[in-house]
């Protein structure tokens, strides 16, 4: 498994949002953007971070930053997961985990004897040139906020 680095191109991605529209990284240049991984829409971690990104939104938009959330969930769960806790950002589907895979954010899990394979919850710092400039695997999900503004304040 890959894991970015700071200078490391971000890997493109053109998904699906939870309103069935194409978004795409290119389509934040000249922004920063926090990309954010999560295992599942809806989720008490999930909905837990989802939440915390929501409730700064106001901040980060205004020292420039994007936010998108990718989960491999179809656009129909992302969508109710966005209108239950009134998200307002875009929820992306990698229902194929294509995009998870290329940013090292899709592996192997183990928890008390049980073994699968999913979303390992991850966060990044996209610059305006579309190079990663923070990247944080496995964190927990009130992690994603406050690393984003200590790296942004930085």
């Amino acid at each position: 498994m890959v894991e970015l680095k700071p200078g490391d191109e971000a890997p493109p991605f053109a998904l699906l949002d939870q309103h069935g529209d194409l978004v795409r990284l290119e389509d934040h240049r000249g922004r920063k953007l926090l990309v954010y991984f999560y295992p599942e829409a809806d989720t008490p971690g999930c909905t837990r971070q989802s939440c915390s990104l929501r409730d700064h939104q106001r901040e980060l938009t205004g020292i420039g930053v994007d936010v998108v959330g990718i989960s491999p969930d179809p656009p129909p769960k992302q969508l109710a997961f966005d209108e239950k806790y009134g998200l307002g950002f875009p929820l992306l589907a990698d229902e194929d985990h294509a995009v998870a895979d290329a940013y090292g954010t899709w592996g192997a899990h183990q928890e008390d004897g049980d073994r699968w394979t999913g979303i390992i919850r991850s966060s990044f710092l996209v610059n305006e040139q579309g190079r990663i400039e923070r990247a944080w695997y496995r964190v927990q999900p009130e992690d994603t906020v406050p690393n984003a503004l200590t790296a942004l304040v930085a």
